[in-house]
């Protein structure tokens, strides 16, 4: 059903997948201050990484985590947000999706892009029945990708050691 992304050993380059979403912030998306819900951000921010595992997979993913979210900087009703975002790791059937999200006035293009958050999730491929599937390998082109991958490397290791210590703590 799905593309050549189930064929076993066909790669995909990091360019293959990257994807990047704008919206305008409005006012019901915003806090009594003004500034747009943390909640508002996360899924946009989800919603860019979705598309970036759907399309690196080759089909339907789910969220399985979301690792970390920074927020850097506040961003306002009116601010145009931008999500950019990339596959920086790839395993049996999940991903780890990078998503950079920035702001900026919409009245004024030349000022500069804040970058007002970070945020890594892992998704998981799924077949017709909700069951993990196969994703294809990550075929990394820049040293910036060799450097994201190192570290979702070390996200991944901290994630699995993480859960198998809680797992040892409930069973005594």
């Amino acid at each position: 059903m799905w593309t050549d992304a189930t064929v076993p050993g066909m790669s995909r380059p990091t360019s293959y997948s990257r994807v990047s979403l704008g919206i305008m912030a409005h006012s019901s998306e915003a806090n009594l201050l003004g500034n747009v819900h943390g909640g508002e951000i996360m899924k946009l921010a989800d919603s860019t990484a979705g598309a970036v595992a759907y399309r690196h997979s080759g089909g339907p993913a789910v969220t399985a985590a979301m690792d970390d979210m920074t927020f850097l900087a506040p961003v306002h009703v009116g601010d145009i947000i931008k999500t950019y975002a990339q596959v920086n790791w790839a395993g049996t059937s999940s991903m780890e999706i990078g998503v950079r999200v920035e702001a900026q006035p919409w009245g004024n293009a030349g000022d500069e892009p804040v970058h007002v958050a970070s945020a890594y999730f892992v998704f998981v491929a799924i077949d017709e029945d909700g069951k993990p599937r196969p994703v294809p390998p990550l075929e990394t082109e820049t040293p910036a990708d060799v450097r994201r991958q190192r570290e979702a490397e070390i996200r991944r290791s901290h994630r699995l050691a993480r859960k198998a210590e809680i797992d040892r703590g409930r069973e005594g």
